[in-house]
C-alpha cells in the first residue's frame, strides 16, 4: 500500500465502473484515510451518487470468495482491513454486456460500481473487512431485482489468484447461472406523469417503453401514494401533470386545488427525485411572468399575476432544488385534445364569427415539438437548468391566430373580430393574463434543438385534424 498518493479517479473498460486512488496517511501507529469524501471525490470525477447505507463484511480466511452479484443500485466498494482481488462483470443490457475488469484492492483503492454491474472479490489476506457504500436501502424485496453470474463462468473466465476449487465460497454463489443464461439488467425506466393530457399523449408516442401514469394510477397529491411508489426503479421522471384551470384557480376552492397540484405535489415529487438520484423534468408556463417584458429569458425573475401562475412559480422553486432537473417553460400549448386551434376551426365550420383577444402576444407550442425538445435535453445530457420551449417564428396575438385558422380552413378571416382583453373578459370572472408570452429560444437552440416555425406547425396540425 502506497502512502501519500494523490486522489485520482480512473476509468475502466466497463462504462461507469471507476477506480478511485485514495490518499492514505500512515506512521508507526498505523494509517488514516478519508474513505468517502463527497466534495473532493466528485471534483475528481466520481458521480454524486448519494449513498444512504454502509454495509461491511468480515472475511476470516484467505481465499474467501463472494459474488458475482449485480444489485439495482450504485455502490462504492473498498476495504477497511486486508486486501482483495476484485472482479466485475457488466450484466446490464447493451454492447458492454459480459465485459470484465479486475484490480487488487487495499485500503488505498476503492471502486465505484454502477447499478447492474456484477461485483465479486476474493480475499488475499486473513481477517479482511470489505465495505459497500450504497445509494439505496437494502430490503428483502430488493433481492428480487438482483442479477447474478456464476463465479466459474467460462465466458468471462476470471483468473482468480486462488483456484475456485480451493476457495471458501457459498453454495448459493456456486448455483448462479452461466452468462448465456443471465437475463441482463434493464436500465432504469422513464416515468411520465399526467399521461392522459395533451403533452402526456405526445410523450407516449415518442416513449413506447416509458411507464405512463394518470392521476388514477399515481396521485402526486396523495402523500401516502407517493411514499409507497417504487422510485428507485426510475432514472427519469417527466412531470406533465398540472392544474391548468386558470380562471377557476381564482375561486376559493380552485385556489386550494391549484396550490395542492402545482406546488405541494411538485415539492413532494422534487423531494423523491433528489432522494433517489432521479432526473426530474418539469413543465412550467408563461404565467409565471406578468408579461411586462416583450421577451422572456430563462433568468428573468418570477412575477406571476394570478393564482395559477403563483402556484406554478412555487412549483418551479421546488424543482430547482433537485440536483438533476430540467425546468421547461412553455406557452400557448396545442396538442391532441381540446385547444384554441380546434375551437377556432370548429367555429369557422359552424358559421360562428368570434371576437378574439388582440392584445396578448405569443407563439403557439405544439406538443409534438415540446415533447421532442424534452427528450432532446434528456437524451443528449444537456446541462441541467431552465429552458424556454415554444415554436419559433413570428409573434402573433390570439386574434391573429384565429384569423390564420379561418384562412387555412377555407373561411374568411375577416369574420374574426379583434378585441381588447378588457372587452373580452368584461362581466366574467377571469384571471389576469400576461400581455406578452414570447420566449427567448436561444438557450434551447444552443443545446442543439431548433423548434419548428409555428405557422408551419399550424399548417401541418390542421391537415392532420
Amino acid at each position: 500500500m502506497e502512502f501519500g498518493a494523490k486522489l485520482a479517479v480512473e476509468e475502466t473498460p466497463i462504462p461507469g465502473l471507476l477506480v478511485i486512488r485514495i490518499p492514505v496517511h500512515g506512521d508507526s501507529r498505523g494509517w488514516f484515510k478519508e474513505n468517502w469524501q463527497r466534495a473532493s471525490m466528485i471534483a475528481a470525477g466520481l458521480p454524486d451518487f448519494g449513498p444512504v447505507q454502509n454495509n461491511m463484511s468480515h472475511n476470516v480466511e484467505v481465499g474467501t470468495v463472494r459474488g458475482i452479484h449485480a444489485e439495482p443500485w450504485d455502490k462504492l466498494v473498498s476495504v477497511a482491513a486486508g486486501r482483495v482481488f476484485g472482479a466485475w462483470v457488466d450484466l446490464r443490457e447493451g454492447d458492454s454486456f459480459g465485459a470484465v475488469f479486475t484490480v487488487e484492492i487495499d485500503p488505498s483503492v476503492a471502486v465505484f460500481v454502477p447499478r447492474g454491474v456484477g461485483n465479486s472479490f476474493q480475499t488475499l489476506e486473513p481477517d479482511t473487512v470489505y465495505s459497500y457504500l450504497v445509494n439505496d436501502h437494502w430490503s428483502a424485496d430488493a433481492q428480487g431485482r438482483y442479477t447474478f453470474l456464476n463465479l466459474a463462468d467460462e465466458t468471462v473466465a476470471i483468473d482468480w489468484p486462488i483456484p475456485l476449487a480451493d476457495a471458501n465460497k457459498s453454495a448459493k454463489d456456486e448455483a448462479h447461472p452461466r452468462l448465456a443464461a443471465v437475463t441482463p439488467m434493464a436500465p432504469k425506466r422513464t416515468l411520465v406523469t399526467g399521461a392522459g393530457g395533451q403533452l402526456g399523449r405526445a410523450l407516449a408516442a415518442l416513449l413506447p417503453d416509458a411507464h405512463l401514469v394518470t392521476r388514477a394510477e399515481l396521485d402526486l397529491e396523495d402523500a401516502e401514494a407517493v411514499e409507497a411508489w417504487p422510485w428507485q426503479d426510475y432514472g427519469t421522471v417527466i412531470n406533465a401533470a398540472a392544474y391548468t384551470k386558470v380562471d377557476l384557480a381564482e375561486t376559493p376552492e380552485g385556489r386550494a386545488d391549484a396550490w395542492r397540484a402545482n406546488a405541494t405535489a411538485v415539492a413532494r415529487l422534487a423531494s423523491k427525485a433528489t432522494e433517489n438520484g432521479i432526473t426530474l423534468v418539469h413543465v412550467s408556463t408563461d404565467y409565471v411572468f406578468d408579461g411586462a417584458k416583450e421577451l422572456h429569458s430563462e433568468d428573468e425573475e418570477l412575477s406571476p399575476l394570478g393564482v395559477y401562475g403563483q402556484s406554478k412559480a412555487a412549483g418551479e422553486v421546488a424543482v430547482r432544488t433537485v440536483p438533476a432537473h430540467y425546468l421547461v417553460r412553455t406557452s400557448w400549448v396545442v396538442g391532441d385534445g381540446g385547444n384554441f386551434v380546434k375551437t377556432m376551426a370548429s367555429l369557422a365550420e359552424r358559421g360562428i364569427d368570434p371576437s378574439v383577444v388582440a392584445d396578448q402576444h405569443g407563439r403557439l407550442t405544439f406538443t409534438q415539438d415540446l415533447a421532442e425538445a424534452i427528450l432532446h435535453l434528456v437524451r443528449n445530457g444537456s446541462p441541467y437548468g431552465v429552458y424556454n420551449v415554444s415554436n419559433s417564428g413570428a409573434v402573433s396575438t390570439w386574434a391573429d391566430l384565429a384569423k390564420r385558422v379561418f384562412e387555412l380552413t377555407g373561411h374568411d378571416p375577416a369574420r374574426v373580430t379583434g378585441v381588447t382583453s378588457e372587452e373580452f373578459f368584461a362581466g366574467k370572472d377571469a384571471a389576469p393574463r400576461p400581455t406578452h408570452s414570447v420566449f427567448d429560444l436561444s438557450k434551447i437552440e444552443a443545446a442543439g434543438f431548433t423548434p419548428r416555425d409555428a405557422d408551419e406547425a399550424l399548417i401541418a396540425y390542421l391537415k392532420q385534424a
